[in-house]
């Protein structure tokens, strides 16, 4: 299991650099970036494990995006503070969210046994097939994630040009693609993504209400790996695409 992690906070701060060094301590590859939300996108894609030391320069700005990191990119974020602190980060993000919130003074055991179980978990987690669902009814793409979950990591995106920006920074290995969507319909994000190179095999099944012969004659040339109704169990819908990953195994 690599130990690798990001530790966010002013490495000229005595209290981030005695976290770093008794993280190191304990074996673990240690990137200390800045709280600034430029220098944390640079991170994105790379490492999951957020630990972050709060201060005084963490603003508000920072942590609607590392909400919406944990929401898009199912980061794990660790918080360093006060009750105080702590309680101002929760009014932003909410507290089930958060992996853990340590008070101060820091007892670094804690952790880094508590960074080792996230660890772990992290990795079994990657072993997961990555899907990304495509929708514009936020109430549907809660409801396929929900689903979908317990086997699965499930991404979402409320829209095409979402979609093809969400796939432009992360590789997934199914798409679940709503017919009907304002701005670029289901077949417009289709032939998107078959015409680029970098996203041109991932596979990708419809899942929609349009259960019209010519909706789906439409589609054919495009070769989805299957048009599925909303309408089907969410048994069905999950049996499905277990078998479409034991046949491509």
């Amino acid at each position: 299991m690599e130990k690798k992690i990001v530790l966010i906070g002013d490495s000229k701060r005595f209290m981030v650099n005695a976290i770093l060094k008794g993280l190191e301590k304990d074996d673990y590859e240690v990137t200390v970036i800045r709280p600034d939300v430029t220098d944390i996108s640079h991170m994105e894609n790379h490492l999951q494990i957020y630990v972050m030391y709060l201060e005084d320069d963490v603003n508000e700005e920072l942590l609607v995006f590392l909400k919406d990191s944990i929401d898009d990119r199912e980061i794990q974020l660790f918080l360093i503070g006060n009750p105080e602190e702590l309680d101002a980060v929760y009014h932003f993000i909410p507290k089930e969210k958060i992996t853990a919130g340590l008070s101060r003074p820091l007892n670094i055991k804690e952790l880094t046994d508590r960074l080792d179980c996230a660890l772990s978990a992290e990795s079994k987690r990657q072993e997961q097939k990555r899907i990304l669902v495509v929708d514009d009814d936020g109430t549907m793409l809660r409801t396929i994630k929900t689903w979908l979950s317990s086997k699965y990591r499930v991404f979402m995106a409320n829209s095409g040009m979402n979609a093809i920006t969400f796939l432009a920074k992360n590789p997934v290995d199914l798409i679940l693609l709503d017919y009907e969507m304002p701005v670029a319909s289901g077949p417009q994000v289709l032939e998107m993504i078959r015409s680029e190179p970098a996203t041109s095999s991932i596979p990708v099944m419809f899942l929609t209400s349009k259960s019209d012969r010519e909706s789906v004659l439409k589609v054919v040339s495009l070769k989805p790996e299957k048009y599925l109704l909303k309408t089907m169990p969410p048994e069905e819908l999950i049996a499905n695409i277990d078998d479409f990953f034991e046949k491509n195994r």
